[in-house]
């Protein structure tokens, strides 16, 4: 049982007790059950867990490990609540053109159903000219393959327009598309505080809009989207996008270079997770936003920088090097 004095948490507001006791656990390998007892959060949370061979003894997870388990469940949250709204939306888009009793509110409807490209499109110029604030967005690498020019330029003087207005813009791209012509040439043409910064893995499209309406899409194409205004799951989405931010690469207007450890780049740090985990390089291909022969080249050099022979070789190699470890330092 939890002692009374320790209040339940998530992983994101871990207790300093927790902490304490979490760091001194990779240090020295494990803790004794009895030591775990004055922060319970560790094994609520799975960073502590009992050793196979004594119950007694509580061993920590990896923190790349429990990093990406913690986003993974994140991201799975989001996709659910991307799911119900969909679903929410489908259900109540026929109902709402019946109408109801008067409630004296003239307020716009929480969820919306956007369908076809210029509809969405003018979806967010309406949000976009209202707004003054933040615009926080994520792209995908899709974007910017096959969004028409024409398009690519509406936009960007939509977003000019918002940053002439006092406005702020944030963007968060994959690693792929840091010297992507069409976002170079982005950056190099908007005047005002528009930053952009770059992760290995991204989620589906998003638009924030001063954190009061949010548009996500709602197939697979991207040719139907959810106008979102409910201020919870607007305020979800962007604290989720705030997260994303923190952990994401720099790449304008001060653009920070991915760092290399041992040789081995932040990309090919990604593939290797994904390669430990049992993925296909369709897969690994399709999540880190390139195509499958670039990925099967960052295979090849990284099977050279750790001297592996076969696929399930360089899987216990990249186990026993320590390059997914944050600290970076070799197993013994």
């Amino acid at each position: 049982m939890a002692p009374a004095t320790h209040a339940a948490h998530r992983a994101e507001d871990l207790c300093p007790e927790g902490a304490a006791l979490y760091t001194r656990a990779l240090r020295e390998g494990h803790l004794r059950a009895e030591d775990a007892e004055e922060a319970p959060c560790l094994v609520d949370l799975g960073l502590l867990h009992p050793s196979a061979g004594d119950p007694d003894r509580l061993e920590p997870l990896a923190p790349t490990v429990a990093l990406h388990r913690l986003l993974r469940a994140a991201e799975d949250r989001i996709a659910d609540e991307r799911r119900r709204e969909t679903r929410l939306a489908e259900l109540f888009e026929p109902l709402m053109r019946i109408g109801g009793p008067p409630n004296g509110t003239d307020d716009a409807p929480a969820v919306t159903v956007l369908s076809g490209s210029r509809r969405i499109g003018r979806a967010i110029s309406r949000a976009m000219a209202g707004g003054h604030g933040e615009l926080l967005a994520v792209q995908p690498h899709i974007s910017h393959t096959q969004t028409p020019a024409e398009a690519r330029a509406e936009a960007l003087v939509r977003d000019q327009d918002f940053l002439d207005r006092g406005g702020r813009i944030r963007t968060l791209y994959q690693h792929t598309l840091r010297h992507a012509p069409s976002v170079v040439a982005r950056y190099e043409q908007l005047r005002g505080p528009a930053e952009a910064r770059t992760l290995d893995e991204i989620t589906d499209r998003l638009i924030v809009v001063d954190r009061t309406v949010a548009f996500i899409p709602a197939n697979a194409d991207r040719t139907v989207a959810v106008e979102i205004r409910h201020p919870a799951v607007v305020e979800f989405l962007a604290t989720a996008f705030d997260r994303l931010w923190r952990l994401a690469t720099p790449m304008h207007p001060e653009a920070v270079q991915p760092p290399t450890l041992n040789g081995i780049t932040t990309r090919q740090r990604a593939i290797a997770a994904l390669l430990i985990e049992g993925h296909t390089d369709a897969d690994m291909a399709d999540r880190l936003g390139m195509n499958v022969r670039t990925c099967r080249a960052h295979i090849a050099r990284l099977a050279a920088a750790l001297g592996s022979d076969s696929r399930a070789q360089l899987g216990y190699l990249i186990g026993r090097s320590g390059i997914l470890d944050p600290q970076g330092e070799e197993s013994p």
